[in-house]
């Protein structure tokens, strides 16, 4: 179950090595480069145009600016295994909504999400490889529609967060890159 920290790059021109083999970390560190070469402040502030907090997977099939038509500046976006409200996405809702002014939530689960095939046995099997438990929960699901319906229910019903009318669930397609609505009273 162990997953290499590094993967080794073929050698490239582009190498931070200067042709040698690389990392992945290396090419992204060699890309930043290239951005910063043209990069200018675009005098933005931390509070997003649009007040409004995307949570979604962390899959790296979705291109959420791209899909959602958003653009730098216009949204948190908060991201993790499933997309699942967990209690450090309230944790980002919260700063997000008391210190930085968001008002609207958007939930975005997906289609042949990981997540769908794990069961909590992935922590047990976590715990006997390492020999420590985690202290976190896999939240895995069966039911797609059902989870993006529980994280509604957690957003709507924390302590912590101001604005909790509106807030909306919805599940892209993989292969279609479409959003499909999820009715929260079903």
């Amino acid at each position: 179950m162990s997953i290499p920290a590094s993967q080794p790059l073929p050698p490239s021109s582009d190498s931070a090595a200067g042709g040698a083999a690389g990392t992945v970390t290396d090419s992204l560190v060699e890309a930043n480069r290239h951005y910063a070469a043209s990069f200018t402040d675009p005098g933005m502030d931390a509070r997003p145009v649009r007040k409004v907090a995307v949570v979604s997977c962390m899959d790296a099939r979705i291109d959420l600016h791209a899909a959602l038509g958003l653009k730098l500046g216009d949204c948190h976006t908060i991201r993790n295994a499933g997309g699942v409200v967990t209690d450090d996405i309230i944790r980002s809702l919260t700063i997000s909504q008391r210190a930085l002014g968001t008002r609207s939530v958007v939930l975005i689960h997906h289609t042949n999400c990981g997540l769908l095939s794990l069961t909590e046995d992935f922590r047990h099997d976590l715990a006997a490889e390492v020999g420590q438990r985690p202290t976190w929960a896999v939240e895995a699901f069966k039911d797609l529609d059902e989870d993006v319906r529980q994280s509604m229910q957690r957003v709507r019903t924390s302590p912590f967060l101001l604005h909790t009318d509106d807030v909306r669930g919805f599940v892209f397609d993989v292969t279609t890159g479409l959003l499909r609505e999820i009715d929260p009273q079903h």
